[in-house]
């Protein structure tokens, strides 16, 4: 019997996924504990558009994720520091503060985890910053680190 199952079940299957499973494991297990509905013409019409729909939201969020990316590549953010003699930096810079500069100075809202640092910079220069703006969307940014 196919049926479409409602929440992830280990090692049945995923949500929203068709499945094969046997009679009395369907009329005796997954329906009466609602876990998963059977899989007629009504119910696949209904999961083929909830699939749609969150194929068609998806598409959104990554063409404004390119439009973003778009953006950042123009940009040249400058963040201001306290640095010693050599051009050595008081702390160093992380991306929580790359994302409140960028909110700050063009208003574009980054999550912090989202900009990839292998490590807080702790020398003055220009550094090529990634930000992961989405799944496949990379944008970068040039940052520029000066002394007050």
């Amino acid at each position: 019997m196919k049926v479409i199952l409602k929440t992830d079940i280990k090692g049945v299957g995923k949500k929203d996924e068709v499945i094969n499973a046997s009679d009395g494991y369907a009329r005796n297990f997954l329906f009466p504990k609602n876990l998963a509905v059977e899989a007629n013409s009504e119910n696949m019409n209904k999961l083929n558009g909830k699939q749609n729909s969150v194929k068609f939201q998806k598409d959104q969020e990554k063409e404004a994720a390119k439009k973003i990316a778009e953006k950042l590549s123009k940009i040249s953010l400058r963040v201001k520091v306290q640095s010693g003699e050599n051009g050595k930096i008081f702390g160093g810079v992380s991306s929580k503060e790359i994302a409140q500069e960028l909110e700050k100075e063009y208003k574009i809202k980054v999550d912090k985890k989202k900009i990839e640092l292998k490590e807080t910079i702790k020398t003055l220069g220009t550094k090529e910053v990634e930000i992961r703006l989405y799944e496949g969307v990379v944008g970068k940014i040039k940052l520029e680190i000066i002394s007050k």
